[in-house]
């Protein structure tokens, strides 16, 4: 059997260790039918944002058998589909520490709600991805009154932006604490299309609210998704019904780009939403399940 080595800390990856890591995410989702990374780790394994947080690295001999991600004692942890139920994961969380701490697992998985009870974790958080059919007709819902659309600007938009995004997700434990870098390397994708970045806007250009879409290309049997990345409105500046009016023009603009899914991710407990996407037509598609001990 190939020896483990002790887990290593580091706040920045090698590139040879990114790969690694990108690898072992790979391997895990093939497995296990989900991406084990959500979108912020992946930057953060690529170094695509400045430093935060530790990287956690297992080795057994020359292959990395487990990987974990902890900002602010919140995290995610991944081990190899070849190296589990071998003590992978319990050295993770040693190397984690003790204290209160909270990790994703993405996927409603019986293995990691069993690991995280044997851990002294318990199901803390859910999200969901909630999804519906672009083919079936949409909702007519018109903007509040002295409300326009236009697309984002990059370049001149970003502070307006990170002010309404902040106060809209001042109560988020991820989304409300957006900095400018965050962004910016969002920016930087090859997804990235201002187009599909929508604000809304009153007669002075001031943003009160903005619907962030995002394409996820077609992969193998899975059909290409456009997705409510970010929807936000300024309480500030709240006008009735710009939530609603926002999410069909954003579902508008997907479908007009030949879309033929929509998703999204929202918390289970934030009923407000989940009342809005269910009389849209969402329904759920998968679960993400945080844990806290």
């Amino acid at each position: 059997m190939t020896s483990r080595q002790p887990v290593r800390a580091t706040d920045r990856l090698s590139s040879s260790e990114a790969d690694d890591v990108l690898a072992l995410a790979a391997a895990a989702g093939h497995v296990d039918g989900v991406y084990p990374l959500s979108e912020d780790v992946v930057l953060r394994v690529r170094g695509d944002v400045p430093y935060q947080g530790v990287h956690l690295l297992s080795y057994a001999g020359d292959r990395l058998a487990g990987y974990a991600f902890l900002e602010d004692a919140s995290g995610e942890l991944i081990v190899h589909p070849d190296f589990r139920r071998a003590g992978v994961g319990t050295g993770l969380l040693a190397a984690a520490g003790p204290g209160p701490m909270r990790f994703w697992a993405h996927g409603d998985d019986p293995g990691a709600a069993a690991f995280a009870a044997g851990h002294g974790f318990q199901r803390a958080r859910v999200l969901w991805q909630m999804r519906r059919s672009l083919l079936e007709p949409l909702p007519v819902i018109p903007l509040p009154e002295g409300v326009t659309l236009r697309s984002f600007r990059p370049g001149s938009d970003e502070q307006a932006w990170i002010g309404v995004n902040a106060r809209a997700f001042a109560h988020h434990p991820e989304q409300g604490r957006w900095t400018l870098d965050d962004l910016l390397s969002r920016e930087a994708e090859p997804w990235f299309d201002p187009a599909g970045f929508l604000l809304a806007v009153d007669i002075t250009d001031t943003v009160l609210g903005f619907h962030w879409t995002k394409v996820h290309p077609a992969s193998g049997d899975e059909p290409a998704v456009g997705e409510i990345y970010v929807l936000g409105v300024d309480p500030a500046g709240h006008r009735r019904g710009l939530g609603a009016a926002l999410s069909v023009a954003g579902l508008k603009h997907l479908a007009e780009a030949g879309l033929t899914v929509a998703g999204l991710y929202v918390d289970e407990s934030n009923t407000a939403a989940v009342k809005l996407y269910r009389g849209l037509g969402f329904e759920v598609f998968t679960t993400d399940v945080n844990y806290s001990r």
